[in-house]
Protein backbone atom coordinates (compact mmCIF):
# COMPACT_ATOMS: atom_id res chain seq x y z
CA UNK A 1 0.00 0.00 0.00
CA UNK A 2 1.15 3.07 -0.80
CA UNK A 3 1.73 5.41 2.80
CA UNK A 4 1.25 9.05 3.14
CA UNK A 5 2.04 10.79 6.22
CA UNK A 6 -2.12 11.48 6.73
CA UNK A 7 -1.81 7.47 7.22
CA UNK A 8 0.55 7.63 10.33
CA UNK A 9 -0.70 7.01 13.49
CA UNK A 10 1.83 6.43 16.81
CA UNK A 11 0.79 5.98 20.45
CA UNK A 12 -1.14 9.13 21.67
CA UNK A 13 -0.89 10.87 18.11
CA UNK A 14 -2.49 14.39 18.88
CA UNK A 15 -3.20 16.80 15.51
CA UNK A 16 -2.38 20.42 15.17
CA UNK A 17 -3.43 23.26 12.57
CA UNK A 18 -2.20 26.47 12.64
CA UNK A 19 -4.14 29.94 12.63
CA UNK A 20 -1.16 31.62 9.96
CA UNK A 21 -1.60 35.84 9.29
CA UNK A 22 -3.85 36.76 6.62
CA UNK A 23 -1.29 38.89 5.16
CA UNK A 24 2.61 37.74 4.92
CA UNK A 25 4.81 39.15 7.85
CA UNK A 26 2.28 39.81 9.71
CA UNK A 27 2.71 38.84 13.47
CA UNK A 28 0.61 37.73 16.92
CA UNK A 29 -0.54 40.75 18.50
CA UNK A 30 -2.87 38.98 21.04
CA UNK A 31 -5.25 35.72 20.90
CA UNK A 32 -8.33 35.06 22.39
CA UNK A 33 -9.38 31.33 22.89
CA UNK A 34 -12.32 31.68 25.22
CA UNK A 35 -14.72 30.19 22.70
CA UNK A 36 -12.68 27.19 22.80
CA UNK A 37 -13.01 26.60 26.42
CA UNK A 38 -15.16 22.99 26.83
CA UNK A 39 -14.65 22.37 23.45
CA UNK A 40 -14.13 18.05 22.77
CA UNK A 41 -10.46 17.26 22.06
CA UNK A 42 -8.37 20.37 22.21
CA UNK A 43 -5.39 19.70 24.17
CA UNK A 44 -3.38 22.86 23.88
CA UNK A 45 -3.92 26.20 22.30
CA UNK A 46 0.09 27.52 21.78
CA UNK A 47 1.70 30.64 19.83
CA UNK A 48 4.46 29.47 17.40
CA UNK A 49 7.14 31.59 15.55
CA UNK A 50 5.01 31.02 12.25
CA UNK A 51 0.90 32.27 14.03
CA UNK A 52 -1.24 30.23 16.72
CA UNK A 53 -1.57 26.30 16.70
CA UNK A 54 -4.54 24.81 17.74
CA UNK A 55 -3.63 20.77 18.85
CA UNK A 56 -6.46 18.46 19.22
CA UNK A 57 -6.98 14.65 19.41
CA UNK A 58 -8.86 14.83 16.05
CA UNK A 59 -8.31 16.97 12.93
CA UNK A 60 -11.92 17.91 12.96
CA UNK A 61 -11.68 19.32 16.51
CA UNK A 62 -8.91 21.33 15.50
CA UNK A 63 -10.22 23.07 13.20
CA UNK A 64 -13.12 23.99 14.59
CA UNK A 65 -11.20 25.39 17.49
CA UNK A 66 -9.29 27.02 15.01
CA UNK A 67 -12.24 28.56 13.80
CA UNK A 68 -13.44 29.68 16.81
CA UNK A 69 -9.96 31.28 18.45
CA UNK A 70 -9.89 34.74 17.78
CA UNK A 71 -6.31 36.30 17.40
CA UNK A 72 -5.08 39.71 16.20
CA UNK A 73 -2.44 40.18 13.94
CA UNK A 74 0.22 42.78 13.97
CA UNK A 75 0.09 44.31 10.31
CA UNK A 76 2.67 46.78 10.66
CA UNK A 77 5.52 44.56 8.87
CA UNK A 78 3.13 42.72 6.07
CA UNK A 79 3.21 43.15 2.72
CA UNK A 80 0.29 44.97 1.44
CA UNK A 81 0.89 44.51 -2.33
CA UNK A 82 -1.70 44.53 -4.54
CA UNK A 83 -1.50 42.09 -8.36
CA UNK A 84 -3.23 45.35 -9.94
CA UNK A 85 -0.57 47.56 -9.08
CA UNK A 86 2.16 45.41 -8.99
CA UNK A 87 1.66 44.75 -12.59
CA UNK A 88 1.14 48.60 -13.38
CA UNK A 89 4.90 48.08 -11.75
CA UNK A 90 6.09 45.45 -13.53
CA UNK A 91 4.59 46.65 -17.12
CA UNK A 92 6.79 49.92 -16.57
CA UNK A 93 9.99 48.59 -15.44
CA UNK A 94 9.52 46.10 -18.73
CA UNK A 95 9.77 49.18 -20.93
CA UNK A 96 12.91 50.44 -19.28
CA UNK A 97 16.50 49.39 -20.03
CA UNK A 98 17.62 51.20 -17.79
CA UNK A 99 18.75 49.34 -14.68
CA UNK A 100 18.02 45.91 -16.06
CA UNK A 101 20.84 43.34 -15.44
CA UNK A 102 21.70 41.89 -18.93
CA UNK A 103 21.40 37.98 -18.98
CA UNK A 104 22.49 37.44 -22.75
CA UNK A 105 23.84 40.36 -25.50
CA UNK A 106 24.69 39.07 -28.67
CA UNK A 107 25.28 41.89 -31.98
CA UNK A 108 23.70 44.92 -32.00
CA UNK A 109 20.06 44.25 -30.99
CA UNK A 110 19.08 48.32 -31.12
CA UNK A 111 20.22 48.85 -34.55
CA UNK A 112 18.67 45.97 -36.17
CA UNK A 113 15.26 46.76 -34.22
CA UNK A 114 15.41 50.32 -36.04
CA UNK A 115 15.99 49.06 -39.72
CA UNK A 116 13.75 45.98 -39.46
CA UNK A 117 10.99 45.97 -42.27
CA UNK A 118 8.62 44.34 -40.08
CA UNK A 119 8.61 45.25 -36.03
CA UNK A 120 6.37 43.02 -33.28
CA UNK A 121 6.03 44.80 -29.79
CA UNK A 122 4.13 41.83 -27.56
CA UNK A 123 3.82 42.24 -24.09
CA UNK A 124 3.03 38.92 -21.97
CA UNK A 125 1.98 38.14 -18.00
CA UNK A 126 1.89 35.57 -16.06
CA UNK A 127 -0.14 35.64 -12.64
CA UNK A 128 1.60 33.91 -9.20
CA UNK A 129 0.96 29.83 -9.18
CA UNK A 130 0.45 27.65 -6.39
CA UNK A 131 1.40 24.38 -6.31
CA UNK A 132 -1.92 22.95 -5.48
CA UNK A 133 -1.20 19.29 -4.86
CA UNK A 134 -4.38 16.81 -4.27
CA UNK A 135 -2.27 16.25 -0.96
CA UNK A 136 -1.62 19.55 1.45
CA UNK A 137 0.99 19.88 3.02
CA UNK A 138 1.10 17.44 6.19
CA UNK A 139 3.71 15.69 8.65
CA UNK A 140 4.26 13.83 12.25
CA UNK A 141 7.24 14.41 13.79
CA UNK A 142 8.05 13.29 17.71
CA UNK A 143 10.36 13.92 19.92
CA UNK A 144 11.80 11.46 22.28
CA UNK A 145 15.39 11.13 24.44
CA UNK A 146 16.67 8.89 21.84
CA UNK A 147 16.23 11.60 18.54
CA UNK A 148 13.44 13.46 16.26
CA UNK A 149 11.84 11.13 13.80
CA UNK A 150 10.08 13.05 10.87
CA UNK A 151 7.42 11.33 8.85
CA UNK A 152 6.38 13.15 5.52
CA UNK A 153 6.67 13.11 1.65
CA UNK A 154 10.12 15.24 1.92
CA UNK A 155 11.45 16.22 -1.40
CA UNK A 156 14.25 17.99 0.45
CA UNK A 157 15.79 15.59 2.99
CA UNK A 158 19.33 16.93 3.88
CA UNK A 159 17.49 20.70 4.16
CA UNK A 160 14.58 18.99 6.31
CA UNK A 161 16.82 17.36 8.60
CA UNK A 162 18.68 20.40 9.29
CA UNK A 163 16.11 22.63 9.69
CA UNK A 164 13.82 20.19 12.07
CA UNK A 165 17.12 19.43 14.27
CA UNK A 166 17.95 23.32 14.19
CA UNK A 167 14.17 23.92 16.25
CA UNK A 168 15.21 21.22 18.91
CA UNK A 169 18.76 22.07 19.59
CA UNK A 170 20.34 18.74 18.19
CA UNK A 171 22.29 17.36 15.73
CA UNK A 172 21.26 16.97 11.62
CA UNK A 173 22.47 12.98 12.27
CA UNK A 174 20.14 12.82 15.56
CA UNK A 175 16.51 13.57 13.64
CA UNK A 176 15.56 11.00 11.20
CA UNK A 177 13.48 11.55 7.99
CA UNK A 178 10.94 8.98 7.18
CA UNK A 179 10.33 9.84 3.39
CA UNK A 180 6.65 8.64 2.48
CA UNK A 181 4.65 8.91 -0.60
CA UNK A 182 3.91 12.78 -1.76
CA UNK A 183 0.24 13.35 -3.15
CA UNK A 184 1.86 15.64 -5.35
CA UNK A 185 4.65 18.27 -4.26
CA UNK A 186 5.71 20.08 -7.77
CA UNK A 187 8.49 21.67 -5.84
CA UNK A 188 5.84 23.55 -2.82
CA UNK A 189 7.49 20.51 -0.15
CA UNK A 190 11.19 21.39 -1.26
CA UNK A 191 11.82 24.75 0.03
CA UNK A 192 14.64 26.55 1.82
CA UNK A 193 12.55 27.26 5.11
CA UNK A 194 11.44 23.50 5.41
CA UNK A 195 8.24 25.80 6.10
CA UNK A 196 5.57 22.93 6.86
CA UNK A 197 7.77 20.75 9.46
CA UNK A 198 9.57 23.79 10.85
CA UNK A 199 5.49 24.38 11.94
CA UNK A 200 5.24 21.16 13.20
CA UNK A 201 8.35 20.66 15.02
CA UNK A 202 8.05 23.95 16.48
CA UNK A 203 4.10 22.71 17.93
CA UNK A 204 6.55 19.97 19.21
CA UNK A 205 8.57 21.84 21.10
CA UNK A 206 5.85 23.97 22.43
CA UNK A 207 4.19 21.44 23.65
CA UNK A 208 6.87 19.93 25.64
CA UNK A 209 7.30 22.95 27.63
CA UNK A 210 3.93 22.78 28.44
CA UNK A 211 4.20 18.94 30.22
CA UNK A 212 2.71 17.44 26.72
CA UNK A 213 4.79 14.37 25.18
CA UNK A 214 3.02 13.32 22.39
CA UNK A 215 4.16 13.21 18.26
CA UNK A 216 2.20 15.69 16.69
CA UNK A 217 0.50 15.41 13.03
CA UNK A 218 0.09 18.98 11.10
CA UNK A 219 -1.89 19.64 8.62
CA UNK A 220 -2.56 22.18 5.98
CA UNK A 221 -6.08 22.47 4.65
CA UNK A 222 -6.73 23.27 1.02
CA UNK A 223 -7.40 26.35 2.15
CA UNK A 224 -3.95 26.76 4.04
CA UNK A 225 -1.88 25.81 1.20
CA UNK A 226 -3.87 28.13 -1.47
CA UNK A 227 -3.35 30.99 0.87
CA UNK A 228 0.17 30.12 2.58
CA UNK A 229 2.46 31.34 -0.14
CA UNK A 230 5.42 29.94 -1.99
CA UNK A 231 4.03 30.64 -5.57
CA UNK A 232 5.54 30.29 -8.65
CA UNK A 233 6.86 34.31 -8.91
CA UNK A 234 4.16 36.76 -11.17
CA UNK A 235 6.30 37.78 -14.31
CA UNK A 236 6.04 40.42 -16.88
CA UNK A 237 7.77 40.11 -19.89
CA UNK A 238 8.80 42.39 -22.83
CA UNK A 239 9.81 41.48 -26.15
CA UNK A 240 10.61 43.55 -29.24
CA UNK A 241 11.29 41.48 -32.51
CA UNK A 242 11.95 42.51 -36.41
CA UNK A 243 11.82 40.79 -39.84
CA UNK A 244 14.19 41.66 -42.51
CA UNK A 245 13.16 41.89 -46.05
CA UNK A 246 13.33 37.68 -46.54
CA UNK A 247 11.08 37.45 -43.37
CA UNK A 248 13.69 36.49 -41.15
CA UNK A 249 14.54 37.23 -37.42
CA UNK A 250 16.68 39.83 -37.68
CA UNK A 251 16.74 41.27 -33.96
CA UNK A 252 14.98 39.93 -30.11
CA UNK A 253 14.79 42.19 -27.51
CA UNK A 254 13.39 40.42 -24.82
CA UNK A 255 13.10 42.03 -20.87
CA UNK A 256 11.22 39.93 -17.55
CA UNK A 257 10.47 41.26 -14.60
CA UNK A 258 9.76 39.86 -11.54
CA UNK A 259 10.84 38.27 -8.06
CA UNK A 260 13.98 35.95 -7.44
CA UNK A 261 13.40 32.66 -5.98
CA UNK A 262 16.74 32.48 -5.18
CA UNK A 263 17.65 35.70 -3.40
CA UNK A 264 18.37 35.03 0.67
CA UNK A 265 18.46 31.21 -0.19
CA UNK A 266 21.73 29.33 0.10
CA UNK A 267 21.80 29.14 -3.64
CA UNK A 268 22.26 32.45 -4.34
CA UNK A 269 25.86 32.62 -4.60
CA UNK A 270 25.93 30.02 -7.52
CA UNK A 271 22.30 31.00 -8.92
CA UNK A 272 22.90 34.58 -9.20
CA UNK A 273 25.61 36.73 -11.11
CA UNK A 274 25.60 40.07 -12.13
CA UNK A 275 21.98 40.62 -10.46
CA UNK A 276 20.70 37.61 -13.01
CA UNK A 277 18.86 35.01 -11.40
CA UNK A 278 19.50 32.29 -14.00
CA UNK A 279 16.27 30.83 -12.83
CA UNK A 280 14.06 33.51 -14.06
CA UNK A 281 16.03 34.16 -17.44
CA UNK A 282 16.61 30.19 -18.32
CA UNK A 283 14.40 29.32 -21.83
CA UNK A 284 15.41 32.79 -22.95
CA UNK A 285 18.61 32.96 -22.12
CA UNK A 286 19.76 30.09 -23.85
CA UNK A 287 16.92 30.63 -27.02
CA UNK A 288 18.06 28.08 -29.68
CA UNK A 289 16.94 29.87 -32.36
CA UNK A 290 19.61 31.68 -34.94
CA UNK A 291 19.31 35.29 -34.40
CA UNK A 292 21.94 37.36 -34.91
CA UNK A 293 21.50 39.83 -32.82
CA UNK A 294 19.84 39.22 -29.28
CA UNK A 295 19.66 40.73 -25.77
CA UNK A 296 17.88 39.12 -22.87
CA UNK A 297 17.51 41.41 -19.51
CA UNK A 298 16.36 41.01 -16.38
CA UNK A 299 14.37 43.58 -13.63
CA UNK A 300 14.32 41.60 -10.44
CA UNK A 301 11.85 43.03 -7.73
CA UNK A 302 10.61 42.42 -4.28
CA UNK A 303 7.36 43.25 -2.56
CA UNK A 304 7.49 40.41 0.22
CA UNK A 305 5.22 37.55 -1.13
CA UNK A 306 6.78 34.21 -0.70
CA UNK A 307 7.96 32.58 -3.84
CA UNK A 308 9.40 29.49 -4.78
CA UNK A 309 10.19 26.94 -7.23
CA UNK A 310 6.95 25.27 -9.60
CA UNK A 311 7.08 22.61 -11.73
CA UNK A 312 9.38 23.20 -14.74
CA UNK A 313 10.82 26.68 -12.59
CA UNK A 314 11.81 29.80 -14.67
CA UNK A 315 10.75 27.86 -18.39
CA UNK A 316 7.37 27.74 -16.81
CA UNK A 317 7.05 31.73 -18.12
CA UNK A 318 10.16 31.84 -20.85
CA UNK A 319 8.54 28.92 -23.06
CA UNK A 320 5.48 30.73 -23.52
CA UNK A 321 6.31 34.24 -24.41
CA UNK A 322 9.41 33.00 -26.68
CA UNK A 323 7.31 30.14 -28.51
CA UNK A 324 4.24 32.57 -29.10
CA UNK A 325 6.48 35.26 -29.95
CA UNK A 326 7.94 32.83 -32.73
CA UNK A 327 4.88 32.05 -34.01
CA UNK A 328 3.32 35.79 -34.44
CA UNK A 329 6.99 35.85 -36.21
CA UNK A 330 6.24 33.38 -38.40
CA UNK A 331 2.66 34.65 -38.81
CA UNK A 332 4.39 37.76 -39.30
CA UNK A 333 6.73 36.41 -42.46
CA UNK A 334 3.75 34.08 -44.52
CA UNK A 335 5.51 31.54 -43.26
CA UNK A 336 4.51 27.87 -42.09
CA UNK A 337 5.59 27.91 -38.11
CA UNK A 338 7.05 24.41 -38.30
CA UNK A 339 9.19 25.44 -41.29
CA UNK A 340 9.96 28.70 -39.84
CA UNK A 341 11.34 26.82 -36.48
CA UNK A 342 13.33 24.27 -38.48
CA UNK A 343 14.91 26.95 -40.74
CA UNK A 344 16.41 28.60 -37.46
CA UNK A 345 17.93 25.61 -36.08
CA UNK A 346 20.35 24.32 -37.68
CA UNK A 347 23.07 24.31 -34.71
CA UNK A 348 20.35 22.64 -32.72
CA UNK A 349 19.35 19.39 -34.25
CA UNK A 350 18.09 18.01 -31.33
CA UNK A 351 15.29 20.62 -31.11
CA UNK A 352 14.85 20.29 -34.71
CA UNK A 353 14.39 16.61 -34.20
CA UNK A 354 11.37 16.32 -31.84
CA UNK A 355 9.94 19.07 -33.46
CA UNK A 356 9.64 17.03 -36.36
CA UNK A 357 9.09 13.91 -34.73
CA UNK A 358 5.73 15.64 -33.20
CA UNK A 359 4.71 17.35 -36.54
CA UNK A 360 4.84 13.89 -38.77
CA UNK A 361 3.03 12.19 -35.66
CA UNK A 362 0.28 15.28 -35.56
CA UNK A 363 0.26 15.01 -39.46
CA UNK A 364 0.99 18.88 -39.38
CA UNK A 365 0.93 19.50 -42.99
CA UNK A 366 -2.80 17.54 -43.21
CA UNK A 367 -5.61 19.53 -42.63
CA UNK A 368 -7.80 19.21 -39.59
CA UNK A 369 -11.41 18.16 -39.89
CA UNK A 370 -13.64 21.28 -40.23
CA UNK A 371 -15.74 21.92 -37.08
CA UNK A 372 -19.26 21.10 -37.03
CA UNK A 373 -21.49 23.71 -35.22
CA UNK A 374 -19.98 26.90 -36.04
CA UNK A 375 -17.04 25.83 -34.04
CA UNK A 376 -13.65 26.28 -35.15
CA UNK A 377 -10.26 23.98 -35.46
CA UNK A 378 -6.66 25.33 -34.99
CA UNK A 379 -3.91 23.39 -34.60
CA UNK A 380 -0.52 24.63 -32.70
CA UNK A 381 3.30 23.58 -31.76
CA UNK A 382 6.34 24.84 -29.26
CA UNK A 383 9.09 23.43 -28.86
CA UNK A 384 11.42 23.78 -25.45
CA UNK A 385 14.23 22.57 -23.64
CA UNK A 386 14.35 21.95 -19.62
CA UNK A 387 16.92 19.84 -17.57
CA UNK A 388 18.79 18.78 -20.46
CA UNK A 389 15.86 17.05 -22.34
CA UNK A 390 14.10 18.56 -25.88
CA UNK A 391 10.18 18.78 -25.81
CA UNK A 392 8.11 19.23 -28.58
CA UNK A 393 3.90 19.38 -28.19
CA UNK A 394 1.34 19.45 -31.13
CA UNK A 395 -1.91 21.16 -29.92
CA UNK A 396 -5.64 20.77 -31.30
CA UNK A 397 -8.46 22.54 -30.35
CA UNK A 398 -11.80 22.90 -30.98
CA UNK A 399 -13.04 26.77 -30.11
CA UNK A 400 -17.21 27.14 -29.96
CA UNK A 401 -19.22 30.16 -30.99
CA UNK A 402 -19.47 31.12 -27.26
CA UNK A 403 -15.12 31.57 -27.02
CA UNK A 404 -15.09 28.65 -25.00
CA UNK A 405 -12.99 25.59 -26.43
CA UNK A 406 -11.61 22.30 -25.76
CA UNK A 407 -7.86 20.55 -26.32
CA UNK A 408 -8.83 17.45 -28.21
CA UNK A 409 -5.02 16.19 -28.78
CA UNK A 410 -1.91 16.85 -27.65
CA UNK A 411 1.00 14.89 -29.63
CA UNK A 412 3.97 15.01 -27.71
CA UNK A 413 7.55 14.15 -28.79
CA UNK A 414 10.61 13.96 -26.11
CA UNK A 415 14.52 13.48 -26.36
CA UNK A 416 15.69 12.94 -22.47
CA UNK A 417 18.84 10.61 -24.56
CA UNK A 418 18.49 6.82 -22.70
CA UNK A 419 14.92 6.23 -21.68
CA UNK A 420 16.07 4.03 -19.01
CA UNK A 421 12.53 3.06 -18.12
CA UNK A 422 10.13 4.31 -21.31
CA UNK A 423 6.56 3.52 -19.51
CA UNK A 424 8.03 6.18 -16.95
CA UNK A 425 8.91 8.67 -19.46
CA UNK A 426 5.67 8.55 -21.22
CA UNK A 427 3.49 9.14 -18.05
CA UNK A 428 5.39 11.76 -16.54
CA UNK A 429 4.99 13.89 -20.20
CA UNK A 430 0.94 12.46 -19.74
CA UNK A 431 1.25 13.92 -15.96
CA UNK A 432 3.51 17.21 -17.04
CA UNK A 433 0.91 17.99 -19.77
CA UNK A 434 -2.55 17.81 -17.44
CA UNK A 435 -0.65 19.93 -14.45
CA UNK A 436 0.01 22.17 -17.76
CA UNK A 437 -2.72 21.70 -19.00
CA UNK A 438 -4.36 23.49 -15.46
CA UNK A 439 -2.05 26.30 -15.45
CA UNK A 440 -2.92 27.58 -19.05
CA UNK A 441 -6.51 27.19 -18.01
CA UNK A 442 -7.34 28.27 -14.27
CA UNK A 443 -3.83 28.69 -12.66
CA UNK A 444 -4.42 32.42 -11.15
CA UNK A 445 -3.38 33.68 -7.46
CA UNK A 446 -3.81 37.73 -6.87
CA UNK A 447 -3.41 39.81 -3.90
CA UNK A 448 -5.18 42.55 -2.61
CA UNK A 449 -3.75 44.78 0.00
CA UNK A 450 -2.05 42.01 1.20
CA UNK A 451 -4.40 39.10 1.05
CA UNK A 452 -4.64 36.43 -1.31
CA UNK A 453 -7.79 36.37 -3.09
CA UNK A 454 -8.39 32.99 -3.81
CA UNK A 455 -9.25 30.31 -1.24
CA UNK A 456 -9.11 27.10 -3.35
CA UNK A 457 -7.90 26.11 -6.91
CA UNK A 458 -9.49 24.94 -10.17
CA UNK A 459 -7.74 22.06 -11.06
CA UNK A 460 -8.60 20.08 -14.15
CA UNK A 461 -11.20 17.96 -14.86
CA UNK A 462 -11.23 14.39 -16.20
CA UNK A 463 -13.32 15.60 -19.56
CA UNK A 464 -10.92 18.49 -19.99
CA UNK A 465 -8.18 15.89 -20.32
CA UNK A 466 -7.09 15.56 -24.08
CA UNK A 467 -6.03 12.67 -25.62
CA UNK A 468 -2.55 12.63 -24.99
CA UNK A 469 0.29 10.33 -27.59
CA UNK A 470 3.96 10.51 -26.44
CA UNK A 471 6.50 9.43 -28.96
CA UNK A 472 10.29 9.07 -27.46
CA UNK A 473 13.13 9.64 -29.52
CA UNK A 474 15.68 6.54 -29.74
CA UNK A 475 18.88 8.17 -28.05
CA UNK A 476 22.78 6.90 -26.96
CA UNK A 477 22.80 9.99 -25.27
CA UNK A 478 23.02 10.46 -20.88
CA UNK A 479 19.38 10.13 -19.22
CA UNK A 480 18.22 13.63 -18.61
CA UNK A 481 14.94 14.72 -16.81
CA UNK A 482 11.58 13.98 -17.56
CA UNK A 483 9.76 15.20 -14.42
CA UNK A 484 9.50 18.75 -15.52
CA UNK A 485 10.26 18.85 -19.17
CA UNK A 486 6.99 18.20 -20.24
CA UNK A 487 5.07 21.32 -18.63
CA UNK A 488 6.71 24.17 -20.37
CA UNK A 489 5.39 23.84 -24.44
CA UNK A 490 2.20 22.97 -23.65
CA UNK A 491 0.96 26.35 -22.83
CA UNK A 492 2.24 28.36 -25.92
CA UNK A 493 1.32 25.70 -28.10
CA UNK A 494 -2.37 25.67 -26.98
CA UNK A 495 -2.38 29.46 -27.41
CA UNK A 496 -0.66 28.97 -31.13
CA UNK A 497 -3.55 26.76 -31.82
CA UNK A 498 -6.16 29.29 -30.56
CA UNK A 499 -4.13 31.75 -32.39
CA UNK A 500 -4.75 29.60 -35.45
CA UNK A 501 -8.06 29.31 -34.78
CA UNK A 502 -9.34 32.34 -34.20
CA UNK A 503 -6.96 34.88 -35.34
CA UNK A 504 -6.55 36.11 -31.45
CA UNK A 505 -3.16 36.18 -30.52
CA UNK A 506 -3.15 35.32 -26.51
CA UNK A 507 -0.05 36.98 -24.35
CA UNK A 508 -1.46 36.62 -20.87
CA UNK A 509 -1.90 33.48 -18.83
CA UNK A 510 -4.36 32.04 -17.92
CA UNK A 511 -5.82 31.55 -21.43
CA UNK A 512 -8.91 33.32 -22.32
CA UNK A 513 -10.65 34.37 -25.55
CA UNK A 514 -12.08 38.00 -26.04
Amino acid sequence: QAKFAFDVKLPNQLTAVVARPPRFGARVLSVDAAKTQGMAGVRAIVEIPQGVAIVATTFWAAKKARDAVVVTWDDSSATKVSSDTMLVEYRALAAKAEGAAIAKNAGDTAAALKVGAKKLDATFEFPYLAHAPMEPLSCVIESTEAGVQVWAGSQFQTMDQGNVAAVFGVKPEQVKINTLFAGGSFGRRANMASDYLVECAEVVKALGKNGIKAPVRLLWTREDDIKGGRYRPAYVHSIQAALDDKGNVSAWQHRIVGQSIMKGTAFEAFTIKDGVDNTSVEGADNLPYAIANMNVSLHTTSNGVPVLWWRAVGSTHTAFSTETMIDELANAAGKDPLAFRLAMLAKHPRHAAVLQLAADKAGWNSPLAVGANGTKRGRGIAVHESFKSFVAQVVEVTVNPDKTFKVDRVVCAVDCGVAVTPDVVRAQMEGGIGFALTAALHGKITVKDGLVEQSNYPMLRINQMPNVEVHIVPSTQPPTGVGEPGVPPLAPALANALGQATGQRLRNLPLKLA
